[in-house]
Parts: structure tokens; C-alpha cells; sequence
């Protein structure tokens, strides 16, 4: 409940400071026009971001940015929906790709710190997973300069 008597402070305050500096005719003209043009830019940049996805899906690799980046776009979407003029301006803000890089960034490194497990995932996402068994025999007397032997081979990628 403080959280939205504060946006809506934030918003009137906003609203009528904007209102004064140009006028009421001009604030609408610049709440429809913001509206507009950003839930044009919210669906552009929404195909930009299921394109990704489905290149990453097809390529074989984890859409980690691709599905943040989507759900950023929708998020801008929703506060575009929203009235008022400084949610307009996040969202906005959201639609530009540098602002959304670095809101991703943030968001994957406070998620990653809440999981560590997240940031193993991230850092193992190109790598090549083995899944197997190892067997391991120990000597029941160790032998004086006795050093296991591991056999195998090494296979270029």
C-alpha cells in the first residue's frame, strides 16, 4: 500500500509540474503521444526479442539474455499501459537496447548473488557437459613413487 500512495505522489507531482511548465493542451499531447510511440516501440522491440530467442533455441544455446530481454520489453510494455509520465519514461527507457544491456546485467547479478548456483550455470552455458561415472581404485599399500595411472584419449573439438 506505500508503494502506490508513493507512485501516485510521484505521478501527480510529475503530472502537474509538466502541466505548469507547458501547459495542460500540451501535457495530454505529450502523455498520448508517449504512449503512442512507445507501445509501437514495445512491440517492435518484442519481435526483436522472440527473433532472438528463437535464433538462440535453433542454435542450440541457453536464450539466457534473449528471455531477460523479453521479459524487460514486456515489463516496459506493462508500464507504457500504465498512465502517467514518469512510468512512461521507464518504459521508454527500457525499450532503448543499451539501457536494457545494463538493467539485464543488474538483474542477472542480484539474481545470481540470491543463487550461486545461477552464476555456475551462466559461467558452464558454452561448455561441453560430460555426464559419466569415474572409478577410482586405491592401493590397499601404497608403493614408494607409485603415481596413478589414467588412461584414456583426448578428443578435438
Amino acid at each position: 500500500m506505500p508503494f502506490v500512495l508513493l507512485y501516485l505522489v510521484v505521478e501527480i507531482v510529475a503530472l502537474v509540474a509538466l502541466g505548469s511548465t507547458i501547459g495542460l493542451a500540451w501535457t495530454l499531447l505529450v502523455l498520448l503521444a508517449g504512449s503512442v510511440v512507445g507501445l509501437w516501440l514495445a512491440r517492435r522491440e518484442g519481435v526483436r526479442a522472440a527473433q532472438a530467442l528463437a535464433e538462440a533455441v535453433s542454435n542450440r544455446r541457453v536464450p539466457t539474455s534473449e528471455l531477460t530481454d523479453g521479459m524487460l520489453v514486456a515489463g516496459a510494455g506493462v508500464l507504457l499501459f500504465v498512465p502517467g509520465i514518469v512510468t512512461d519514461i521507464a518504459g521508454l527507457l527500457l525499450l532503448v537496447p543499451p539501457v536494457r544491456a545494463v538493467v539485464r546485467r543488474r538483474l542477472v547479478r542480484a539474481a545470481e548473488e540470491r543463487s550461486p548456483d545461477l552464476r555456475t550455470a551462466r559461467i558452464r552455458e558454452g561448455s561441453t557437459i560430460v555426464d559419466g561415472d569415474v572409478v577410482v581404485e586405491r592401493q590397499t599399500t601404497p608403493s614408494r613413487g607409485a603415481h596413478p595411472v589414467i588412461e584414456g584419449s583426448v578428443v578435438e573439438r
